[in-house]
C-alpha cells in the first residue's frame, strides 16, 4: 500500500469538465484516495451535508457559475470546520488569495495550471494536517476529562476531611 490510505475521500468541484476529469484521473492513477467529483458547489454542498458522506479534503475551482469557489468553501467551512480546502484558479489574483485564506480558513491556494507532483504533495500535507489536528484534539479531550476528574476527586477529598 502507498503511503495514504484508500479510505481518504477527496471532493473535486469545477463548471470544466475537462478539469475534473484531469484531476480525478490523476489521482485515481497515482494514489489510493476517494475522488467525488461535482460541475456545481450546489451539488457538492449537498453531499457535504450529509454526515454519512466521507470527506477528507476540498479542492473548488474559484470562478463558477452559481457560486463562486470562496463562498463555497466557506460553506464547507460551516458544516466541515476540520476539512482542509484548496482554491484552484486560473486568476493570479493575490488580493483574492489573501481574501481566500482569511475569510474561509484556505489550507492552499493553486493556480491554474498546476503540476501534479506538487498538488500530490500539497494533497498529502492537507491530510496529514487534519490527521494530526484530530489526534491533538482526541488528546485535548482526554486532558480535560482526565482534569475534570481529578478537580471532582479533590472535591470530594476536601468534602471528606474539612
Amino acid at each position: 500500500m502507498s503511503e495514504q490510505q484508500s479510505n481518504e475521500t477527496i471532493v473535486i468541484v469545477d463548471d470544466e469538465e475537462m478539469v475534473l476529469t484531469s484531476l480525478s484521473s490523476f489521482l485515481m492513477l497515482e494514489t489510493e484516495y476517494e475522488v467525488k467529483t461535482f460541475k456545481s458547489a450546489g451539488e457538492a454542498i449537498e453531499y457535504i451535508k450529509d454526515p454519512a458522506n466521507p470527506l477528507d479534503l476540498v479542492i473548488s475551482d474559484y470562478l463558477m457559475p452559481g457560486m463562486d469557489g470562496i463562498t463555497f468553501l466557506g460553506k464547507v467551512r460551516e458544516l466541515r470546520p476540520e476539512v482542509p480546502r484548496i482554491i484552484l484558479t486560473g486568476y493570479a489574483d493575490k488580493e483574492n488569495a489573501i481574501k481566500a485564506i482569511n475569510e474561509v480558513g484556505l489550507y492552499q491556494y493553486i493556480e491554474k495550471p498546476w503540476d501534479n507532483d506538487d498538488l500530490r504533495i500539497i494533497i498529502r500535507n492537507g491530510l496529514e494536517k487534519q490527521k494530526l489536528m484530530t489526534r491533538l484534539q482526541e488528546k485535548i479531550d482526554e486532558i480535560n476529562k482526565a482534569y475534570a476528574d481529578l478537580q471532582g476527586l479533590h472535591k470530594e477529598i476536601v468534602k471528606t476531611f474539612v
